[in-house]
């Protein structure tokens, strides 16, 4: 998304090459009323960019003040400045310091001209989302591995009821559901919700209330 305020602002061959450039690269452009310059949301992460295109000594405090005020509305904020010049840079360097900024909160992207601030911008975008999309895939693996690991104790807890192998757990699972659901279930339960037999039914409502069963289980 492209701010409608800073496309205003700037040369339509500037607008024209970053349409291409998004498109080259698999993005679509909207212009839209936004309080920040762009913002990408690329693999589920959103960023946002104010984008300086020309360091104006007399808009130098306009500038600051707002990357302050939008630092505190976007997690993912940067600020990407084209110095052309050794007197732009250094009139970076003073502003820096002067509005008392502070290291990495926003980042600040430096560079020498638009084009290549506008690519910096999509590789920062598309990093992000990189990097948010491994860490979903990563929560998704530890939490498949929870259920497995929750489905083995399950298995090996019911199978230890005499009698009750994994077919069985599994039918229990499905219809009972969890072991202190099993627990509770009566043997009339048990037979109308599984397919397990009269006497597989009796011996695990007896397992959880008959001491002789539940105080010496054969865990395999």
């Amino acid at each position: 998304m492209m701010s409608n305020t800073w496309r205003d602002e700037q040369h339509p061959s500037f607008i024209n090459f970053i349409s291409t450039f998004l498109t080259a690269n698999a993005f679509r452009l909207n212009f839209v009323p936004i309080a920040p310059d762009f913002i990408f949301n690329c693999g589920g992460s959103s960023v946002a960019f104010i984008f300086v295109t020309s360091l104006d000594p007399t808009c130098i405090s306009q500038i600051f003040g707002r990357v302050q005020k939008l630092k505190l509305q976007f997690a993912n904020l940067y600020v990407v400045i084209t110095l052309p010049t050794k007197e732009k840079n250094d009139l970076f360097v003073r502003s820096y310091f002067k509005f008392e900024m502070e290291l990495g909160k926003p980042t600040f992207v430096l560079v020498k001209d638009l084009e290549m601030g506008f690519e910096k911008m999509v590789k920062i975008a598309h990093s992000r989302g990189v990097c948010k999309r491994e860490d979903a895939t990563a929560k998704l693996k530890a939490e498949r591995k929870q259920i497995v690991q929750a489905v083995n104790v399950f298995q090996r807890v019911v199978t230890s009821i005499p009698g009750i192998d994994n077919h069985d757990a599994n039918a229990l699972n499905q219809a009972i559901g969890s072991i202190e659901a099993i627990s509770k279930a009566s043997k009339e339960q048990i037979l109308e919700n599984t397919d397990l037999s009269a006497d597989k039914a009796e011996v695990v409502s007896r397992f959880f209330r008959d001491p002789k069963f539940y105080l010496s289980p054969k865990i395999n």
